[in-house]
């Protein structure tokens, strides 16, 4: 059997099989698949965007995926970022999270998670064109 190599995206039908194929893979080992629950909170100061946390619930949302954590610059220093995790985090509680992590950059906020009780599990060193590291963190939440 002479197999061709070729070098070009997915087209949808080849997506759509990859898609099926993984879901009775892990259907196969007891892992069915989940969708996916977005949550998250905006703060606002009279109505004005100041920041947001936002993420996924996964796996019958047990674990939760920060996927954004921001603060307009003239609102950080404030505590805002703080109080948008620790909000995001007993929303992610009521939920039934478990457990939450995110991704941040070492020129970013390794250690504004860890003050939050975040642990690093993952550095991958020279991720970005600066030479930082990309770093994961996670947390298991209290009241889970």
């Amino acid at each position: 059997m002479a197999i061709d190599y070729i070098e070009r995206d997915l087209t949808d039908a080849e997506l759509a099989l990859v898609n099926a194929g993984f879901a009775a893979h892990a259907n196969e080992l007891a892992n069915p698949a989940t969708p996916s629950i977005r949550y998250g909170l905006v703060a606002l100061d009279a109505g004005q965007f100041v920041g947001c946390a936002t993420g996924l619930a996964h796996d019958s949302r047990r674990w939760f995926y920060v996927t954004d954590l921001y603060v307009e610059k003239p609102y950080r220093g404030r505590g805002i970022g703080s109080a948008l995790l620790a909000a995001l985090e007993r929303g992610v509680v009521a939920l039934g999270g478990e457990r939450i992590w995110a991704w941040t950059a070492a020129f970013e906020a390794p250690a504004f998670y860890q003050k939050h009780g975040y642990v690093i599990f993952c550095e991958m060193a020279g991720w970005y064109v600066s030479g930082h590291s990309r770093v994961g963190v996670w947390k298991t939440l209290a009241g889970a």
